[in-house]
């Protein structure tokens, strides 16, 4: 019976530990966990774009030579202000044999009046130059002054000023000419060799579409692999999330349930004592009071004694010695004892292990429930693969393109020997152009030594009549200048003109139409086009579309398979329609539903155990009376009092046997206090701690066992619903982050094909990369070159009358004039 109250108390000592472990849990939940957007980790990283072959877009770079460039394209758009002739251009293409002179003439009137002035240049400078040796050897031009005059000095400076003018001019002009005709030179064959290797480039970028759009296919292993690999970690990550969302309601739960099986097993124990010592209190009286009652008899009979001296001060106290608590009159317990007899009837600690360990095992048994969907999704993504790979084997351009590839092999066969006969022509045009700038500067050198010559002569001749060899010498540079310039004048005409005529009409007739769309709107014209020229025919383009519509498309960035003339519409965005992949992964993800959450937390023996403690009549017990009872004493007259008064008594009496029988009393006091009250009051003590506890929990018993109870229940009821609800969010967050990734790819597939892989934007790219080779890096120098050039020659005329006009005066007067 004694070991009973102990195991109690061990059991409930553990119990309250299991407690303030679950307490401590509670403190350390974890946070509810969301759906938290794309992180890095979840943004897939696809290789560079799979097209091996592409088309670098050229642009027109700045150049310190673009004011010039600006300057020439104003005179050409002065000298040929014709718009872009259409009726010609159409009988020339499509009728050769009709074209009338008057229509080329009538167009290229600019050009004719410019072809007259060269003509005229280039028969009157050499005329003009035979005349002047003529006159030379009848000493007539380039002689010298026949008399001196005070003006004359005015007049040198000014021929030297004007001559230095003009060699300025040509100087600046020769330069730009040549700078010019070094970047034709660097430009023209690079441009040459851009046409045969971008149209190499757009056949094998067409050839390349099949093999492209496999390797873009074959990418698909990117987001497959992922998707696999998060497949791998579904079921435990669900578990762990249900588990850590879920643990502060089920560890409430148990902790409460902790507490109510504690208190249980506590008042059960503080029960009994308070029982087993209401009745130890009430025997004790019972043997106390016969004893109490005989001691306080002779006692008072001693100190009533008349030979007990100053007994009468103690009498009083003597006689009030009576017991004082009386326990037999405290309300029973015997009543909640029989109540709660046989309790607790289930083991709660294991219990609570139990429920614990299930929810505990959450992980686990999720891992077990979602292992065949997880087999069934890795199924699903397998035929995913196959629907992926029908985009390659539907795509439709192999079939298509093979017109475009024919046209441009055919352009690259019949563009080589005009390529090969304008990289000849610009060879030569080199040579003659640098040649002829060569000769320009000799003729600046012999101006320039002339003028030095002759104005170190002037200042060295005392008379203006006596010869000087050193004026004589400046005056022979000039006149070599003067034959130079006669002599190559022509040639130069001729080459500017012939450069004139290719590069104005280059700009005029072919960059200015490309740059503001008139080509396009000529080749779209039906009718101005022989058939063989039919580009639309030629390149299969879309029914209803012309060369214009197909290069904004192109230049746009749309694919080949838009511009193309195709047996049956084709929609790259049907086959990227993201739900043709994934209805069946997004089906079965929601289809899938599992039971996590069924823990049993509290068995039906320990419902009605708890409910048994509220029910006992705990909380009905007067445990005031109890206290009131514990505030008397055992016995109403302290004995060690009245035993130390007998003590000081004895020390005062004469008669020694009067102090013998005083100092016996208060002995047999001290015994009866030492050896029965002592062991009464231990016994109170004990009473007092059980009422304590009993009258603190009694209040509040019925409303914490409701309260445990209804947790309970409801911490059973809500777990599997709120573990479902947190599966089917833990799945949503999942399917749509897996979504992401079959988005991401399908976009990178459209993105690809369309820019890259089966792109049609470098067919627009080829073309305007020719306007920049032509126009901006070949033509605009080019035609910079004829311009300084022309300058050089035109500026010539002027330099040789102020070269002729100055000779006379670094010779010798005749006649000085006094």
């Amino acid at each position: 019976a004694d070991g009973a109250p102990g195991s109690l108390l061990a059991t409930a000592g553990a119990m309250r530990a299991a407690g303030l472990l679950l307490a401590w849990a509670l403190l350390h939940a974890a946070a509810t966990q969301q759906c938290h957007p794309a992180s890095p980790g979840g943004v897939l990283r696809f290789t560079d774009r799979h097209a091996e072959i592409r088309v670098p877009a050229l642009h027109r770079v700045p150049s310190s030579l673009d004011p010039l460039y600006g300057l020439v394209r104003r005179c050409l758009d002065l000298i040929q202000q014709n718009p872009l002739p259409t009726e010609l251009l159409r009988t020339a293409l499509n009728d050769p044999g009709s074209v009338r002179t008057s229509q080329v003439v009538q167009y290229e009137l600019g050009y004719v009046v410019c072809a007259a002035v060269a003509l005229l240049f280039t028969v009157a400078v050499p005329v003009a130059g035979m005349c002047f040796c003529y006159c030379r050897s009848r000493r007539r031009c380039g002689g010298r002054l026949r008399a001196h005059r005070r003006s004359l000095g005015c007049r040198r400076r000014c021929l030297l000023a004007c001559l230095s003018f003009t060699s300025l001019i040509i100087l600046i002009s020769v330069t730009c000419a040549f700078v010019t005709s070094q970047r034709v030179k660097g430009q023209m064959e690079p441009g040459l060799g851009a046409v045969p290797a971008t149209l190499r480039t757009l056949r094998q970028h067409l050839a390349n579409v099949p093999q492209g759009v496999q390797m873009v296919v074959d990418k698909f292993e990117v987001p497959r692999k992922q998707i696999i690999s998060d497949l791998g970690g579904l079921s435990r990550s669900v578990g762990l999330s249900i588990h850590a969302q879920l643990k502060a309601l089920t560890y409430a739960a148990l902790a409460d349930l902790q507490d109510r099986a504690g208190d249980l097993q506590t008042s059960l124990h503080h029960l009994q004592i308070v029982d087993r010592t209401v009745r130890a209190l009430a025997a004790a009286r019972a043997e106390l009071e016969p004893a109490l009652r005989e001691r306080r008899r002779r006692v008072v009979a001693l100190l009533d004694d008349p030979r007990c001296t100053s007994c009468a001060s103690v009498l009083g106290r003597a006689q009030s010695l009576e017991l004082g608590a009386d326990y037999s009159k405290v309300p029973s317990v015997e009543k909640v004892l029989k109540a709660l007899e046989g309790l607790p009837r289930s083991d709660f600690a294991e219990m609570i292990r139990q429920g614990n360990g299930t929810f505990n095992s959450i992980p686990e048994l999720a891992v077990e429930r979602m292992a065949q969907v997880i087999q069934d999704l890795r199924g699903d993504l397998a035929r995913t693969a196959e629907k992926v790979q029908s985009i390659a084997d539907s795509f439709p351009l192999p079939d298509y393109t093979r017109p475009v590839s024919e046209a441009l092999l055919k352009a690259e066969d019949r563009s080589q020997p005009y390529l090969r006969e304008v990289e000849r022509f610009e060879r030569y045009r080199w040579i003659a152009g640098t040649v002829l700038c060569s000769i320009i500067l000799l003729i600046l050198a012999c101006n320039v030594t002339g003028m030095a010559l002759g104005a170190y002569g002037l200042s060295k001749r005392e008379d203006p009549s006596d010869y000087e060899c050193r004026g004589e010498a400046g005056a022979k540079f000039l006149l070599v200048g003067v034959a130079l310039a006669f002599l190559f004048s022509w040639l130069l005409i001729l080459l500017v003109f012939a450069t004139f005529l290719v590069g104005g009409n280059i700009q005029t007739l072919v960059c200015r139409n490309w740059v503001n769309q008139e080509i396009y709107k000529f080749i779209d014209t039906p009718g101005n086009l022989p058939p063989s020229m039919n580009l639309t025919h030629q390149l299969n383009l879309r029914r209803g579309s012309n060369l214009s519509s197909a290069y904004r498309e192109c230049k746009s960035g749309a694919g080949l398979w838009e511009v193309l003339q195709l047996d049956r519409s084709y929609s790259l965005d049907e086959h990227l329609n993201t739900p043709k992949y994934t209805a069946d992964f997004q089906k079965r993800l929601g289809d899938f539903t599992a039971s996590l959450g069924d823990v049993r937390l509290l068995r039906s023996e320990g419902r009605q155990d708890l409910e048994t403690f509220a029910r006992s009549g705990v909380d009905e017990v007067d445990y005031g009376r109890f206290e009131e009872e514990m505030k008397i004493p055992v016995v109403q007259t302290s004995l060690p009092g009245l035993a130390r008064n007998l003590e000081g008594l004895q020390k005062m009496q004469r008669n020694s046997t009067v102090a013998g029988r005083l100092g016996a009393e208060a002995r047999a006091l001290w015994q009866m206090q030492n050896s029965t009250v002592q062991s009464q009051e231990a016994l109170v003590a004990k009473l007092g701690e059980s009422i304590q506890f009993l009258s603190r929990l009694a209040p509040h018993l019925k409303e914490r066992v409701k309260k445990t109870l209804a947790t309970t229940a409801s911490a059973e009821a809500r777990l599997p619903l709120q573990a479902q609800q947190i599966l089917r969010q833990e799945i949503g967050c999942f399917t749509r982050k897996e979504l992401r990734y079959f988005t991401q790819y399908l976009n990178w597939v459209g993105q690809t094909l369309r820019e890259d892989v089966a792109s049609c934007q470098p067919l627009a790219t080829a073309l305007d990369n020719g306007r920049v080779i032509l126009c901006d890096r070949i033509a605009d120098p080019w035609n910079a070159f004829w311009f300084s050039l022309g300058c050089c020659t035109f500026f010539l005329i002027p330099n040789i009358i102020f070269a002729v006009r100055l000779t006379k005066h670094f010779r010798p007067i005749r006649n000085r004039l006094m």
